[in-house]
């Protein structure tokens, strides 16, 4: 059976009067170049990886004009019309509907958009020692089993499973595609929101001052992640997962202790 979704891209979301200085740091953390401005006013811009790397792009950039940003999540599919009704019979809602194209809202309401594939097939690479690979969704405590069980359905060939802490669930891309959904249920009933996270393996510490030298600063640092905010003030975070499987961080093996010769 051929895979429903088969590419998926990431968008930073980010004011339209700070959107320039957004896709500078982006392009600069991701190594990758800006392609041209796309949309009505602009609002587009692709993050290109070079062409040395023989990788298709899956992160993009949006001009926002209401709110302090976020990130959404595209799917790219071979049939637009029949993947929204699934999504709608799971528990979607159009948001708006464009010709070949459409945005959707989650049941927790968090956008995200179904769109053509165009033979994307390619992985970007790990970029100084990090890789953004991952859209983290916040959701409140009374939305939380519902939206599990959304994107559960809608992804029926990902992998949904319970991850590394209890507010935590994962819903991971097969192999191949770019881009995963971590869902985290937060504490406060609030409005869902989502932010782009990057796997940096045990050189986080490394990605974080290569990171506060383009203008990011550091929010809050947790044992196995650290939240940043961009020079826009897009939140984001690093994790100490693996940055070429996504996985979590292995332990370092520790040597045997010296044995008394008898």
């Amino acid at each position: 059976m051929s895979r429903p979704v088969r590419w998926s891209y990431v968008f930073a979301d980010r004011p339209a009067p700070h959107f320039e200085r957004a896709c500078d740091f982006w392009t600069a953390v991701t190594g990758t170049a800006p392609s041209e401005p796309r949309g009505e006013k602009g609002e587009f811009v692709t993050l290109l990886p070079p062409g040395s790397a023989g990788a298709d792009p899956c992160v993009k950039a949006q001009a926002v004009t209401e709110g302090d940003g976020g990130a959404h999540l595209d799917l790219a599919v071979q049939d637009v019309p029949g993947f929204v009704a699934t999504a709608l019979e799971s528990g979607a809602e159009t948001a708006a509907a464009h010709d070949g194209w459409a945005v959707l809202r989650s049941p927790a309401g968090q956008l995200f958009c179904v769109v053509p594939w165009h033979g994307e097939s390619v992985r970007p690479p790990v970029v100084a020692g990090a890789r953004l690979d991952q859209i983290c969704v916040d959701v409140p405590p009374s939305a939380f089993a519902t939206e599990v069980a959304f994107w559960s359905a809608l992804l029926p060939d990902w992998s949904s499973r319970p991850g590394s802490r209890p507010e935590f669930h994962v819903i991971e891309q097969p192999p191949g595609l770019p881009v995963r959904i971590l869902l985290q249920r937060i504490e406060a009933e609030r409005a869902v929101r989502a932010h782009l996270d990057l796997a940096c393996g045990p050189d986080i510490d490394a990605v974080r001052a290569r990171h506060e030298e383009l203008g990011a600063l550091v929010v809050a640092r947790h044992p196995h992640w650290t939240v940043m905010r961009d020079p826009t003030g897009g939140l984001y975070c690093l994790t100490g997962r693996d940055a070429k499987t996504g996985g979590l961080p292995q332990p370092v093996p520790q040597p045997s202790p010296p044995t008394a010769d008898n």
